[in-house]
């Protein structure tokens, strides 16, 4: 016969003990997981397709809406929408940061993106908008969003700074900062880690950990550092290759140090580097082996050449016809190009506020009175397009998107447009 099971009381103490550990688990689960905290208002419809680009600049523009977007350095167009993420902060509450994917021709939201966390960055790659939330002191939370529906894609946790730019080389993304950068594939696996890590840091996996990232540059399957080193007193130039997925240590395809300090990386391409150098102030075009091979002199004011980079991103752009490759490098008062193959530089544009862009086939660049368009070939203005600012006198970004052209001015994004 069997004997009936008997209930021991330890047994009800330990049954009882798994219901609060589950109960505190679910509660810390809701509390600190990704999706706690968050709204996300997806698309109700297909985004319409974008119509194209006009046959030339309109004259004259005017504007068709203005949104806030202090997350972004430049503005965010990928895929139909115009991505901007902007915080808010709620009266007695904590600081919400929200990414909206809008109509590029009126600025309506097509989906939304809400999280109970300050928006550090947004930018975009592989048809997805990117954004990195701060938490406990870091931008470490990142979400990627599905540029038509604003779904949630990949996520990850990182140790990125509050001052992070994302670039983009068309295959990967770098996190910037000044001590530390991370680099991403389109699932937001790491690729590789570079610079003072704060989390597990592994005894000598990292080559400098006393460095200050002072600017950075990236092309696919290059990225470039220009470094100032705890026990250097001169700076150092260092080129890693991003793609490599050796996670044991960063493959670098050079470190040298500069024949000078205060430098700037503008750009990189396949196989060269253009670092802006003082003193005398000149462009230095070097090859795979970080050495020197041409310097060309610059005339440019003690403006341009004060501090580093904010977020120690050198301001450029590229654009590229059947006639012209060009980089466009800001340098803080005047637009220069550079050859998008060696880096030497072809012509100037003096009294600009920014890079330029291409739009509507052509080459347009911001300046004080609105927009000049510009012989890609020679640097020539072919003809000035008024825009009124309201008294804006800061730098200006540019991106088209269809027959609109975006203006990013200081923590807002202006869409302008020609008559309909």
């Amino acid at each position: 016969m069997v004997r009936a099971e008997r209930h021991r009381r330890g047994d009800a103490v330990v049954a009882a003990s798994l219901v609060v550990v589950v109960g505190l688990a679910a509660a810390l689960l809701a509390v600190f997981s990704p999706a706690a905290n968050t709204t996300s208002v997806t698309a109700a419809s297909p985004v319409p397709t974008v119509p194209l680009e006009p046959a030339d600049v309109p004259d004259p523009l005017s504007e068709a809406w203005r949104a806030p977007s202090a997350a972004t350095t430049t503005p965010v167009a990928v895929g139909p929408v115009v991505v901007t993420g902007d915080s808010e902060q709620p009266p007695g509450g904590s600081p919400a940061g929200v990414v909206l994917g809008r109509d590029p021709l009126t600025g309506q939201p097509r989906w939304s993106y809400r999280r109970n966390l300050p928006l550090c960055a947004v930018g975009s790659a592989w048809d997805l908008a990117l954004a990195v939330f701060r938490r406990s002191g870091y931008c470490g939370e990142v979400t990627g969003l599905s540029a038509q529906t604003g779904a949630r894609g990949p996520q990850r946790n990182s140790d990125v700074s509050p001052d992070a730019r994302l670039l983009d080389d068309g295959y990967l993304v770098t996190a910037s900062g000044p001590t530390y950068l991370e680099t991403w594939r389109s699932d937001l696996v790491e690729t590789l880690s570079y610079g003072a890590e704060r989390a597990n840091p592994q005894p000598d996996r990292q080559p400098r950990t006393g460095c200050r990232h002072e600017s950075i540059a990236v092309t696919r399957g290059r990225l470039g550092v220009l470094e100032r080193c705890a026990g250097e007193s001169i700076d150092r130039l260092t080129m890693l290759r991003p793609d490599s997925n050796e996670t044991e240590r960063p493959p670098e395809q050079f470190s040298v140090t500069l024949p000078t300090t205060g430098a700037r990386l503008v750009a990189i391409s396949d196989d060269s580097e253009a670092v802006l150098a003082p003193n005398p102030t000149r462009l230095s075009i070097r090859d795979g082996t970080g050495t020197e091979l041409a310097s060309y002199p610059l005339e440019l004011p003690a403006c341009d050449l004060a501090g580093d980079p904010p977020g120690g991103v050198v301001p450029t752009a590229v654009f590229s016809d059947a006639s012209s490759n060009v980089v466009l490098w800001w340098t803080g008062s005047r637009t220069v190009a550079l050859d998008a193959s060696d880096l030497r530089p072809l012509w100037t544009v003096p009294d600009t506020l920014g890079p330029g862009t291409p739009w509507a086939g052509r080459l347009v660049v911001p300046v004080p009175s609105g927009l000049a368009v510009v012989d890609s070939d020679t640097g020539a203005v072919l003809r000035a397009v008024p825009v009124d600012r309201a008294g804006y006198r800061g730098p200006v970004t540019l991106r088209g998107v269809g027959p609109i052209l975006l203006e990013q001015r200081g923590p807002t994004i202006v869409a302008l447009g020609g008559a309909r």
